[in-house]
């Protein structure tokens, strides 16, 4: 696998020939288990794996099909998961990834690696059936580690150009050791607002990184095609995004803050319109990242008018959640992996199913109920269905491959 190029923050085979399937294969056995070689392995599948079941188990105890965990409130046992359960496995397996990939040094594999995933899964069972404090401390324990192992390889390697995504993964730990403190009564802090500034870091994560790759992306795909960002205009983004968020987090709903992401939302449009997304509609790979990142101004403009009173914040939120990060998450579990186990990265009907599906999900999810509020829990149905049968499909085409050795012979 070649080192990916110091612009790209992504490990990837983007020279992966489509008939990689017939390259020959190395003579000799690779140790361990092939899921436990490289981190977006067992995270990718657990991820999938875990959100086919939460959200259609969540819907069922709104309706009252089942009972929820009782071990918190389960609006927070819903929000909490989705970030710390669902989102931050495809992070975590994404950045031990691409920790190798940007610095050519050894991330976790094997036992370490087994072990990092056996804790993610621990602290999933536990939130159901275990008391609080196991769950809190099993949950706890992950991300500082994460953050360790990614900051020592990028300091052994002089790659500061990445330091500050490891500096989130510390702040996503705080925040999270802050929404546990609170649901546990020893901090006066409010846990939902916890949670808020859990979602505010990880919407930073993928405008860092989806400002990277989705240009890189599509001028790969379209050569002699190149695209240029003015550095004002990547500057104001990451600026106004970084204030808006930390002022919703952090004060009451206010005019200012409404006007803060309304300039978020007009600078990340005019971001996204620099990358010519409408030249990658026959490339359902690159398109699913684009109309993925679309929901990032369509989130913001929400939760501006949030802030005045038009709608509730949940709009704006799961604009951020399911269109922007599910969205996103499912462009990138689906390129990576396939570029990881050495196959072409094109995407199949399976895959542009499950892309449709996901986008579905946030139009039954956001917009939906805004059109049509007397049907809203006939949309969170639909919304439901649409995401699990996404992540179904995911696991359908990709499990066997997380499972088995690479295409190619070569390790990872």
């Amino acid at each position: 696998m070649k080192k990916a190029a110091p612009t790209m923050p992504l490990p990837q085979v983007e020279g992966a020939a489509a008939g990689a399937a017939s390259s020959s294969r190395a003579h000799f056995a690779l140790p361990g288990w092939p899921l436990f070689r490289l981190g977006f392995r067992p995270f990718y599948l657990g991820a999938a794996a875990f959100g086919l079941v939460a959200v259609p188990y969540w819907i069922a105890g709104l309706l009252g099909w089942l009972a929820l965990p009782s071990t918190m409130p389960p609006l927070l046992w819903h929000a909490h998961e989705m970030l710390y359960g669902f989102a931050m496995a495809v992070i975590v397996g994404f950045l031990l990834t691409a920790g190798k990939a940007w610095t050519g040094l050894a991330t976790p594999r094997g036992a370490t690696l087994a072990a990092m995933a056996g804790l993610w899964l621990a602290a999933r069972l536990s939130a159901l059936w275990a008391p609080y404090g196991v769950y809190a401390l099993l949950d706890l324990a992950l991300l500082p580690w994460v953050a360790l192992v990614l900051i020592r390889v990028l300091l052994k390697a002089g790659n500061r150009r990445n330091l500050p995504l490891g500096v989130i993964l510390v702040l996503l730990a705080t925040a999270n050791l802050t929404f546990h403190l609170s649901a546990m009564g020893w901090l006066a802090f409010d846990p939902l607002r916890a949670l808020h500034a859990g979602l505010a870091l990880i919407v930073m994560i993928e405008c860092v990184i989806a400002g990277r790759v989705i240009p890189a992306f599509t001028m790969s795909a379209l050569p002699g095609r190149q695209l240029q960002v003015p550095p004002w205009l990547e500057r104001s983004t990451l600026a106004a995004t970084a204030m808006s968020l930390t002022a919703w987090v952090l004060l009451p709903p206010n005019p200012g803050t409404s006007a803060g992401f309304a300039i978020a939302a007009l600078l990340h449009a005019a971001r996204l319109w620099s990358w010519q997304p409408w030249r990658t509609r026959t490339r359902a790979i690159l398109w699913v990242l684009h109309a993925a990142y679309a929901w990032l101004p369509v989130g913001f403009l929400l939760l501006a008018w949030s802030q005045v009173g038009g709608v509730a914040a949940s709009a704006g939120i799961h604009a951020l959640a399911v269109g922007a990060t599910a969205g996103l998450i499912i462009g990138m579990v689906t390129r990576t992996a396939r570029g990881h186990t050495g196959r072409a990265l094109k995407a199949s009907r399976m895959e542009v199913a499950a892309y449709l599906l996901v986008a579905a999900a946030a139009v039954a999810r956001v917009l939906l109920p805004l059109m049509a509020p007397a049907q809203t829990t006939d949309w969170l149905v639909v919304a439901a269905a649409a995401w699990a049968s996404a992540f179904a499909l995911y696991l359908w085409v990709f499990a066997p491959w997380l499972l088995s050795d690479r295409l190619d012979g070569k390790d990872g």
